[in-house]
């Protein structure tokens, strides 16, 4: 006997938007089963089909969704994980999967990790549906945890492409075993990453810093160059349409002059871009900044350097305005 999570049989889920499309939905899942490969997984989706909880969840799903129910269709062992322990339990488990990845035996294969987080946002996106269709679920549950994803994805990768660049001996990382902290490459989240509101098609706005000084074995003659190469490596990873998807659609627009700015900028060069030429609106942008991956320490100590310009003592009438 497997049981349902209460979190699920106590929900009263939206009604199918199409029957037919449910119909097929429902045909679909059934030769899924029929086919599973896994007996338990077979027996386990069989015995929870008899639930009228988790038949609501999913004609409200094959209904009104077709990527979810995609999504189902090509992970039914997820599936039967989030009807038995719940939506709130199962992203827990996704967000706890992304954050503990470690790229080993792949070699630094981008292929590899690029594949782990694809499939991470599929199951993401179907507990996060759950337990937003669920009603019990405030809505800034919902942004939250979507939010949780991008953070924990950028961290995942930018882990990857700073443990690759000391592996290739371009930098030294303070802590191989934590290859973030200390390592001087930041990730600025802005806009509705920035302040948790990414919805379930939000692109991420991100703006990318590296400090010399912290980079420690970098070659200063040749850093910027290196660290525009590990960005487009990062942008690559989360960004890029593969067989199973993208995981984040990513905008690097928000940084500095970026008509004439690399897309990894360095502090000192930032420092003075916003003491000399800041514009009334990246002030405004800067409002929901926030350090997201990389050397967050640093971030923060950008952050913090930054607020005089953001929130100027005086405004003349004509910032004002704009």
């Amino acid at each position: 006997m497997h049981d349902v999570s209460p979190e699920i049989e106590n929900a009263v889920f939206p009604a199918p938007a199409d029957d037919a499309l449910m119909h097929l939905g429902y045909a679909r899942w059934q030769e899924c089963i029929q086919e599973s490969d896994n007996s338990e997984i077979g027996k386990a989706l069989e015995s929870l089909t008899d639930n009228e909880g988790q038949n609501s969840l999913l004609s409200s799903i094959f209904g009104c969704s077709p990527y979810l129910t995609q999504v189902c269709l090509n992970d039914p062992a997820f599936v039967v994980d989030l009807l038995q322990k719940g939506p709130t339990s199962a992203v827990q488990s996704v967000l706890a999967g992304v954050s503990t990845y470690v790229d080993t035996g792949n070699n630094g294969d981008i292929t590899a990790i690029s594949r782990t987080l694809r499939r991470a946002k599929q199951r993401m996106a179907l507990a996060v549906a759950t337990g937003d269709m669920s009603g019990s679920w405030p809505l800034s549950t919902t942004t939250g945890y979507l939010s949780d994803f991008a953070d924990a994805a950028l961290q995942c990768a930018t882990a990857h492409i700073l443990r690759h660049a000391q592996a290739k001996g371009i930098i030294e990382l303070p802590d191989p075993n934590d290859p973030q902290c200390g390592s001087g490459y930041i990730v600025l989240g802005m806009g509705k990453l920035g302040s948790r509101e990414l919805n379930y098609s939000s692109d991420i706005d991100i703006i990318v810093f590296f400090d010399p000084p912290r980079m420690q074995g970098a070659d200063p003659a040749t850093v910027q160059k290196q660290c525009i190469r590990m960005t487009k490596d990062l942008v690559r990873i989360i960004d890029e349409r593969t067989s199973d998807g993208y995981v984040f659609r990513t905008d690097l627009r928000l940084r500095p002059d970026p008509g004439a700015t690399p897309i990894a900028v360095s502090v000192p060069a930032a420092e003075v871009y916003y003491e000399s030429q800041g514009q009334n609106w990246e002030r405004a942008a800067m409002i929901k900044a926030r350090p997201v991956a990389g050397d967050l320490d640093a971030g923060r100590e950008f952050l913090q350097w930054l607020r005089p310009f953001i929130w100027r003592k005086n405004l003349d009438f004509a910032a004002i305005q704009d």
